[in-house]
């Protein structure tokens, strides 16, 4: 099915196949540009895939409103063209790759973009959906305010449920102006220098919006008033760096991602200290988000992440003779909130139809 698709509403067609699911008793894979297909577990063999591509479309654009609502098969790319053209732009900085990912699939997986520590994640800007639920009704959830319904903020539990709980639909998206100043620069400090830097600039208010450590020096993005970047500037120095090393470092496209080895995504607190790991690291985030190539145990890197306070999640895809008994890629769950998980999913999807062991094997 291609890419490039007459935007239209096919709304229908979704329900209708999600309610032969229903009384078939067969699960549903959902896709959208399947870009993120390895991240996760594999559904069962037996489910039939839900293709949302064709549903899409910019349904309500209001520049002035600082709104966006699209059908979920909108590729990302799209709503960023839309957006460039009223100076605005998604500040959680959802990947496109290759301009194949789907507005749904980013809120589904809630992948976030250098910009997150200081802007905020991609669940932070999702206003509303609409979701086609486990008993094949097609409700809409939020608006354009955020808001509990039903006891559940639907808006905010869709946000990185890997389409566990239901097939998201149409999302509304708070967008933002683009800052007037953006300039990068590249300082040649170790990594410990680099960890103190950001801290004092933490606390010094600077306008820092990516901040990533690879190979050896420090990659840093300002933005914000000229005034303010300018002052920015002045104070710490470097050498100027070319603004499309962030859109690199979102896409996974830095040397760094075409290692062989497997790729591990280690997300800590702020203040987490600098700590060996076993393999390559690239740092993220301003340290938060720590990149790893590594053929260690999944135990031991888990291990490490939870002493620094943290978790760890594989990036990778498991071999398919791999899949049946291994661990989910994401971290485990306590008892507490694996029943949570548990209560939360056959609530909302009765029959189990939707990603069947995605996330977890039992949800």
């Amino acid at each position: 099915m291609s890419n490039n698709m007459i935007p239209m509403d096919d709304s229908d067609r979704l329900i209708d196949e999600v309610a032969r699911a229903v009384a078939t008793h067969i699960p549903l894979r959902i896709r959208g540009g399947n870009t993120k297909a390895f991240l996760g577990r594999q559904t069962p063999v037996e489910a039939v895939e839900l293709d949302v591509r064709s549903h899409s479309g910019i349904v309500q654009y209001e520049p002035t409103e600082l709104v966006m609502t699209a059908r979920a098969g909108t590729p990302v790319a799209e709503l960023t063209s839309a957006l460039d053209a009223a100076e605005q732009m998604l500040p959680c900085e959802p990947p496109e790759f290759d301009g194949k990912a789907t507005l749904g699939g980013a809120v589904a997986a809630g992948l976030s973009g250098p910009r997150r520590p200081w802007a905020g994640s991609v669940r932070d800007f999702v206003l509303g959906v609409r979701l086609i639920t486990g008993e094949a009704k097609h409700l809409r959830f939020g608006g354009e305010v955020m808001k509990n319904v039903a006891g559940y903020d639907m808006s905010r539990l869709a946000a990185g449920s890997f389409g566990s709980l239901g097939v998201i639909t149409e999302v509304s998206m708070k967008v933002l102006p683009k800052p007037r100043a953006r300039r990068s620069v590249v300082l040649e400090i170790d990594a410990a220098e680099a960890m103190t830097e950001l801290s004092a600039w933490r606390r010094g208010a600077l306008p820092v919006t990516g901040a990533c450590y690879a190979d050896g020096r420090l990659h840093v993005r300002f933005e914000g008033g000229e005034g303010s970047v300018a002052s920015a500037l002045d104070r710490i120095g470097g050498e100027e760096l070319d603004m499309e090393f962030w859109t690199r470092l979102r896409e996974h496209k830095l040397s760094f991602f075409r290692d062989p080895r497997p790729l591990w995504r280690l997300s800590l607190p702020y203040a987490a200290p600098l700590m060996s790991l076993p393999g390559d690291v690239l740092l993220d985030w301003g340290g938060a988000q720590r990149w790893l190539k590594s053929e260690a145990a999944s135990t031991d890197i888990r291990a490490i992440a939870r002493v620094a306070g943290g978790h760890a999640t594989r990036f990778s895809p498991l071999a398919e003779s791999d899949q049946d008994h291994a661990e989910s890629p994401f971290a485990p769950l306590s008892a507490p909130l694996a029943r949570l998980h548990r209560e939360l999913k056959f609530r909302l999807d009765p029959h189990g139809i939707f990603n069947p062991g995605r996330l977890y094997a039992e949800i």
